[in-house]
């Protein structure tokens, strides 16, 4: 068996990765856990289709801010140690979880807990639009641009097996003990706390602001005129944008819908949960090094295509599963044909935007400018998790699962061809 071999470029290139390492491995123990997060309010706090859609909003919304909160990063002299304080502040309410009952009875007590709940996951996402931009703009920095997709794909790779393996133990602890989020939760506060720190090790001096004398008003109005001018001004950007909301919109429009129908329509335990998400992850395992490396040469226009396709299909066959329900029972999983066709295609959608989301804007921007376009697409994602979630759970109130997924193809399909076009207008 071939060994890997990583080469760098310098000693602060080989110290950043194995920060960066570090962070990605401790992070795929969180995000494993909160994979099942939706599925916890459904069967542990038997939340209502709504409070699912607040849930998924919750995650996207906060990203409005990324165009203030970023430039309120620039003007911090301090960045490391602001960083630290956002991490324990945002982090610490997961704590709460610790004084849940075991079982929760009653109609008055089930509803304080989901707004309690709800809580303290609005305040733990609050974070992200701190953190990403500023992941960003530490590796941008450190890694040289011919590594920074391959060293990024290595990293996110080790998230990713991470995730499996605590998505799995933790689907199986929820089915023999349904209350073992009120535990493991809380831990996972130690953990986000530890990852902010470790991450903040990488050595990282941006120049500060020059706008500090002038007042965060003045200072937004310029960046509102400097983004309509990069947005007017860089049309592949412009571009891989609204070819991003199409994509953006049927990804939020279908999720919380997905997941009522993986629990309420095919009555999947934890386990079988797990199991689907650990399929797709091990996909995206195997195939994240690769894209990695594709990215660096291939348009992102490009590679956003290839991507939403297999979105596309993904929810194609998601759907052809209320109508196809033949599956297997292994082990108390039911291995449905048509939701492994599904989850196939999402591992393979999950490697690529896996690598696209977080750096794909940076590939349209100078190093000194790539914290402000992932600012720019992180607001965008932000603006369509406004209403998307909840227009999922209104549309499947009234036309069903079959409907709300017939919109998000629809969706994704327009933003294939806008792509398409893009790419012949604008080389």
């Amino acid at each position: 068996m071939k060994k890997l071999r990583i080469s760098f470029d310098s000693i602060k290139e080989k110290k950043t990765f194995y920060l960066h390492l570090i962070y990605s491995i401790i992070d795929g123990i969180i995000l494993g856990v909160l994979a099942l997060n939706e599925f916890v309010l459904i069967k542990g706090l038997k939340g209502s289709p709504y409070q699912i859609a607040f849930l998924f909003q919750f995650m996207v919304i906060v990203l409005l801010a990324s165009v203030p909160l970023n430039e309120l990063l620039k003007r911090t002299v301090r960045k490391r140690k602001m960083l630290r304080y956002v991490a324990i502040l945002t982090r610490a309410p997961l704590l709460l979880l610790l004084f849940f009952p075991k079982s929760i009875t009653g109609q008055t007590e089930q509803i304080w807990y989901q707004f309690i709940f709800l809580g303290i996951f609005l305040i733990y996402y609050s974070a992200n639009p701190l953190i990403f931009p500023t992941i960003n703009g530490f590796l941008k920095t450190n890694y040289k641009h011919e590594n920074f997709s391959k060293l990024y794909g290595y990293a996110t790779t080790a998230n990713k097996i991470v995730m499996l393996i605590a998505t799995f133990l933790f689907g199986i602890l929820l089915d023999k003990q349904a209350n073992a989020y009120t535990y493991v939760y809380p831990f996972l506060a130690l953990l986000g706390i530890l990852s902010i720190f470790i991450l903040t090790q990488i050595n990282y001096s941006p120049p500060v602001s020059q706008n500090k004398k002038r007042s965060i008003r003045e200072t937004l109005k310029d960046i509102r005129a400097n983004m309509l001018h990069i947005i007017k001004t860089n049309k592949p950007f412009r571009d891989f944008e609204i070819g991003f909301m199409f994509y953006g919109f049927a990804w939020l429009v279908t999720i919380a819908v997905i997941a009522l129908f993986l629990e309420n329509h095919l009555k999947l335990s934890y386990s079988g949960i797990a199991f689907y998400k650990n399929f797709y992850t091990t996909v995206s395992i195997i195939l994240m090094p690769f894209f990695g490396r594709l990215l660096g040469k291939v348009n992102p226009r490009k590679f956003g295509i290839i991507a939403f396709t297999f979105m596309l299909v993904y929810i194609l066959f998601m759907g052809l599963t209320e109508y196809f329900p033949n599956y297997t029972e292994v082990f108390g999983i039911k291995i449905y044909y048509t939701l492994l066709i599904s989850f196939l295609s999402y591992g393979i959608f999950g490697a690529m935007m896996g690598i696209l989301w977080y750096i794909g804007s940076a590939y349209f921007a100078k190093d000194e400018d790539a914290a402000e376009y992932q600012s720019i697409h992180l607001s965008m994602t932000g603006f369509r998790g406004v209403f998307a979630p909840i227009v999922g759970i209104f549309f499947y109130k009234i036309i069903d699962y079959s409907g709300v997924f017939a919109l998000g193809v629809l969706s994704l399909a327009i933003g294939i061809i806008f792509l398409i076009c893009s790419i012949k207008k604008h080389k």
